[in-house]
């Protein structure tokens, strides 16, 4: 992902929406045959194994929607006027998306947590991350006096998103058995179309002139924002589940499910929230970062859970 983003602050305009590569319909491509992919490949079985836990749930659902999105209120009314404006709303788009599913999953696994409450939180939070994001979007947007067509968006994501995510939920008795054999494959398709999102919104960007009206100095202070974003929502989450007397296992998914945010939702939902915005690489620079770092802090965090739990 480095390496696109340097190439598109080096040779933009290969790589814009409407250039050579045609980015652009390529990732809206791209997009719904990722939701269809993760559609088909939800299983059923593992959503009704986690169903019944109704305090993680509520917990998880309420950090994801509720909590975090309050603290992205506070950011930006407190970065108000020394940050880009596109970065100031990419802060608070980070906080309003949903839990990752993949990694959300893998750091309860590795963490000896409760593997079918994780499934079914980070599932339940990326469904209703296709209306609750551009909703919360929609809010903050037009509190500042601009304006966000909500109707077109949210249809543009039941359109890309949604439709495609039902469709292959629908036909998953016939492509489970090949999207398990080809898990490999699956993963590099997803990765790859959120890199070329980013390099295509980061082309645009540059080839608009955007990275030379600001200085780098803000990108830092960005990162050491999401660092303390990320450090607030995990002690808030670990403290908070420990006081509501979960079990190890339930405060491990809590954890995890409550303070991530999904990279391979947010960038696609961006480019379809901010379609045709000049801003759409600082507006998704928060997300990056955060993501980065959640992979990072959190690999450690489950290991000493997995101590704990030993």
């Amino acid at each position: 992902m480095l390496c696109a983003v340097a190439l598109a602050l080096l040779w933009p305009a290969i790589g814009t929406s409407d250039g050579p590569l045609h980015l652009g319909l390529v990732t809206n491509l791209g997009v719904s045959l990722v939701f269809f992919l993760h559609g088909a490949a939800l299983s059923r079985q593992s959503l009704k194994a986690g169903v019944s836990n109704w305090r993680l749930h509520a917990f998880v659902q309420s950090t994801t929607y509720l909590v975090f999105p309050l603290i992205g209120i506070v950011l930006v009314l407190a970065i108000r006027g020394a940050l880009p404006p596109d970065l100031v709303l990419g802060v608070f788009y980070l906080c309003a998306l949903p839990s990752t599913i993949s990694s959300s999953v893998a750091m309860t696994s590795l963490g000896k947590g409760n593997v079918p409450g994780a499934i079914f939180n980070a599932s339940l939070s990326n469904i209703v991350g296709m209306a609750a994001t551009p909703l919360l979007i929609g809010i903050m947007v037009s509190t500042g006096g601009a304006h966000l067509p909500l109707g077109k968006a949210v249809l543009d994501i039941a359109l890309q998103l949604l439709l495609p995510f039902v469709l292959g939920q629908l036909l998953r008795p016939w492509l489970a058995d090949w999207l398990a054999r080809n898990k490999p494959v699956i993963s590099k398709l997803d990765r790859g179309v959120v890199v070329l999102i980013v390099y295509s919104s980061f082309c645009d960007s540059t080839a608009a002139g955007l990275w030379h009206n600001y200085a780098w100095w803000m990108l830092a202070v960005v990162f050491v924002l999401v660092g303390i974003l990320l450090a607030v929502v995990l002690l808030g989450t670990t403290w908070i589940s420990r006081s509501l007397g979960f079990s190890l296992p339930d405060e491990v998914a809590a954890v995890f499910c409550g303070s991530k945010k999904s990279l391979a939702t947010g960038i696609p939902m961006a480019k379809l929230l901010f379609a045709g915005h000049p801003g759409l690489g600082l507006i998704v620079l928060p997300v990056m970062f955060y993501h980065q770092l959640q992979l990072l802090v959190c690999s450690v965090l489950a290991r000493r859970y997995a101590e704990r739990a030993a």
